[in-house]
């Protein structure tokens, strides 16, 4: 298809006025004054309830999301929104226990569903990811609020306001999911 790889709509089921979203987009206000559906028509995206990729974020791949927000049990509406980069080369990430890389450290090279069985590790305040791009999750085996982790250093998530966040799991965001 021609389409580009997200489309936004104003109301839900694919109603209304919609954008055509060529990669990030770091304020929809600009394009559209509020946002209840999108279909994702290639590729793997995060959302975000506020601009410039913040607030609770959310995971889509190809499909058709109607009604998102009662879905995620969101009370805002898509604000940002970020491609994720088909990736195909090793994953490497240090998950630290403390803030600025301090306490336990871990490298991951896999998924983990629980940093408290494999690491006994019962927080998680900073991380670096070396290679690839990763999903963090608040609860174990990939439940609840999750962050999306490209490569860089993360030195603190509560100053990158998820001060009410633990992260119990991760995993790799493959290439097989595009």
């Amino acid at each position: 298809s021609n389409h580009s790889p997200i489309i936004f709509y104003e109301d839900r089921n694919f109603m209304g006025r919609h954008y055509e979203c060529m990669s990030d987009c770091a304020d929809m206000h600009s394009y559209m004054s509020r946002c209840h559906s999108c279909r994702v028509e290639s590729g793997c995206f995060m959302v975000y309830d506020r601009p410039n990729y913040m607030g609770n974020q959310y995971f889509f791949r190809r499909g058709e999301y109607g009604d998102y927000m009662s879905m995620m049990g969101w009370r805002d509406c898509i604000r940002s929104c970020r491609m994720i980069p088909m990736y195909r080369g090793s994953y490497r990430m240090r998950i630290y226990e403390r803030e600025n890389f301090g306490g336990q450290m871990h490298e991951c090279m896999d998924d983990c569903d629980s940093f408290m069985d494999r690491y006994r590790m019962s927080d998680c305040m900073s991380c670096h990811v070396m290679d690839g791009h990763w999903l963090m999750y608040e609860h174990p085996h990939y439940r609840g609020r999750m962050m999306y982790m490209r490569p860089g250093e993360y030195r603190s998530f509560r100053e990158m306001g998820y001060g009410g966040m633990r992260f119990m799991s991760m995993r790799r965001i493959m290439d097989s999911w595009y």
